[in-house]
Protein backbone atom coordinates (compact mmCIF):
# COMPACT_ATOMS: atom_id res chain seq x y z
CA UNK A 1 0.00 0.00 0.00
CA UNK A 2 1.29 3.45 -0.87
CA UNK A 3 1.82 6.20 1.66
CA UNK A 4 -0.28 9.35 1.35
CA UNK A 5 0.48 12.60 3.16
CA UNK A 6 -2.31 15.17 3.34
CA UNK A 7 -1.92 18.77 4.47
CA UNK A 8 -5.18 20.55 5.23
CA UNK A 9 -5.58 24.17 6.22
CA UNK A 10 -8.41 24.75 8.61
CA UNK A 11 -8.02 28.51 8.93
CA UNK A 12 -7.62 31.36 6.50
CA UNK A 13 -4.31 33.13 6.16
CA UNK A 14 -0.77 32.16 6.91
CA UNK A 15 -0.82 28.80 8.64
CA UNK A 16 2.53 27.56 7.43
CA UNK A 17 1.04 25.06 4.96
CA UNK A 18 3.58 26.07 2.32
CA UNK A 19 6.52 25.19 4.53
CA UNK A 20 5.08 21.77 5.27
CA UNK A 21 4.40 21.15 1.57
CA UNK A 22 7.95 22.26 0.69
CA UNK A 23 9.29 19.63 3.08
CA UNK A 24 6.98 16.81 1.97
CA UNK A 25 7.16 17.69 -1.74
CA UNK A 26 10.83 16.78 -2.04
CA UNK A 27 10.00 13.08 -1.78
CA UNK A 28 6.47 13.09 -3.25
CA UNK A 29 5.56 11.52 -6.55
CA UNK A 30 2.49 13.76 -6.88
CA UNK A 31 1.53 17.04 -5.17
CA UNK A 32 -2.12 18.05 -5.54
CA UNK A 33 -3.51 21.51 -4.97
CA UNK A 34 -7.25 21.29 -4.45
CA UNK A 35 -8.35 24.73 -3.20
CA UNK A 36 -7.43 28.39 -3.03
CA UNK A 37 -5.96 30.86 -5.46
CA UNK A 38 -3.17 33.36 -5.88
CA UNK A 39 -4.24 35.54 -2.95
CA UNK A 40 -1.43 34.12 -0.85
CA UNK A 41 1.88 32.57 -1.71
CA UNK A 42 5.20 31.69 -0.26
CA UNK A 43 8.82 32.04 -1.21
CA UNK A 44 11.22 29.12 -1.33
CA UNK A 45 14.93 29.10 -2.12
CA UNK A 46 16.40 26.21 -4.12
CA UNK A 47 20.04 26.10 -5.22
CA UNK A 48 20.40 29.80 -4.44
CA UNK A 49 17.37 30.83 -6.52
CA UNK A 50 14.26 32.31 -4.88
CA UNK A 51 10.88 31.22 -6.22
CA UNK A 52 7.61 32.80 -5.17
CA UNK A 53 4.85 30.25 -5.54
CA UNK A 54 1.20 31.34 -5.68
CA UNK A 55 -0.50 28.60 -7.70
CA UNK A 56 2.01 25.92 -8.63
CA UNK A 57 3.08 23.44 -5.97
CA UNK A 58 6.66 23.83 -4.81
CA UNK A 59 7.09 20.06 -5.20
CA UNK A 60 7.85 20.71 -8.88
CA UNK A 61 11.17 22.14 -7.73
CA UNK A 62 12.26 18.59 -6.81
CA UNK A 63 12.58 17.79 -10.52
CA UNK A 64 10.46 14.63 -10.26
CA UNK A 65 7.21 15.55 -8.50
CA UNK A 66 4.10 15.94 -10.67
CA UNK A 67 2.00 18.92 -9.64
CA UNK A 68 -1.75 18.72 -10.12
CA UNK A 69 -4.03 21.75 -9.91
CA UNK A 70 -7.63 20.61 -9.49
CA UNK A 71 -11.04 22.13 -10.14
CA UNK A 72 -11.23 23.69 -6.65
CA UNK A 73 -8.42 26.13 -7.42
CA UNK A 74 -9.12 29.64 -8.70
CA UNK A 75 -6.61 30.32 -11.50
CA UNK A 76 -5.44 33.79 -12.44
CA UNK A 77 -3.94 33.22 -15.91
CA UNK A 78 -1.46 36.12 -15.55
CA UNK A 79 -0.02 34.70 -12.33
CA UNK A 80 0.00 31.13 -13.64
CA UNK A 81 1.83 32.07 -16.85
CA UNK A 82 4.40 34.11 -14.91
CA UNK A 83 5.08 31.16 -12.60
CA UNK A 84 5.34 28.73 -15.51
CA UNK A 85 7.73 31.02 -17.38
CA UNK A 86 9.89 31.51 -14.30
CA UNK A 87 10.18 27.77 -13.77
CA UNK A 88 10.95 27.15 -17.45
CA UNK A 89 13.56 29.93 -17.40
CA UNK A 90 15.30 28.00 -14.61
CA UNK A 91 15.24 24.68 -16.47
CA UNK A 92 12.17 22.99 -15.00
CA UNK A 93 10.12 20.76 -17.31
CA UNK A 94 6.74 22.27 -16.52
CA UNK A 95 5.11 20.72 -19.59
CA UNK A 96 5.88 17.26 -18.23
CA UNK A 97 5.36 17.85 -14.52
CA UNK A 98 2.36 20.22 -14.28
CA UNK A 99 -1.20 19.01 -14.83
CA UNK A 100 -4.16 21.40 -14.63
CA UNK A 101 -7.81 20.37 -14.49
CA UNK A 102 -9.88 21.72 -17.35
CA UNK A 103 -12.53 22.45 -14.73
CA UNK A 104 -10.38 24.79 -12.61
CA UNK A 105 -12.01 28.17 -12.13
CA UNK A 106 -10.44 30.94 -14.19
CA UNK A 107 -10.61 34.55 -13.06
CA UNK A 108 -10.32 37.58 -15.29
CA UNK A 109 -9.48 41.23 -14.55
CA UNK A 110 -13.16 42.08 -14.05
CA UNK A 111 -13.33 39.56 -11.20
CA UNK A 112 -10.66 41.51 -9.34
CA UNK A 113 -12.47 44.81 -9.93
CA UNK A 114 -15.77 43.28 -8.81
CA UNK A 115 -14.11 41.84 -5.71
CA UNK A 116 -12.80 45.27 -4.68
CA UNK A 117 -16.12 47.02 -5.45
CA UNK A 118 -18.17 44.51 -3.48
CA UNK A 119 -15.80 44.70 -0.53
CA UNK A 120 -16.09 48.50 -0.49
CA UNK A 121 -19.89 48.27 -0.70
CA UNK A 122 -20.00 46.00 2.34
CA UNK A 123 -18.67 48.83 4.52
CA UNK A 124 -18.66 47.45 8.10
CA UNK A 125 -19.61 43.94 6.90
CA UNK A 126 -16.44 43.35 4.89
CA UNK A 127 -15.27 39.77 4.54
CA UNK A 128 -11.59 40.71 4.23
CA UNK A 129 -10.78 39.83 0.64
CA UNK A 130 -7.40 40.61 -0.86
CA UNK A 131 -8.98 42.07 -4.00
CA UNK A 132 -7.65 39.21 -6.15
CA UNK A 133 -11.07 38.17 -7.48
CA UNK A 134 -11.44 35.22 -5.16
CA UNK A 135 -13.74 36.77 -2.54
Amino acid sequence: MSKVDVVLGCFYGDEGKGKVIDHLGVDADIAVRATGGDNAGHTIKVNGVKYTMYLIQSGLLSGHTVGVITNGVVLNPEVLIAEINNLKDHGYDVDKYLKISDKAHVIFPYHRMLDVALEQARKSNKIGTTGKGIG
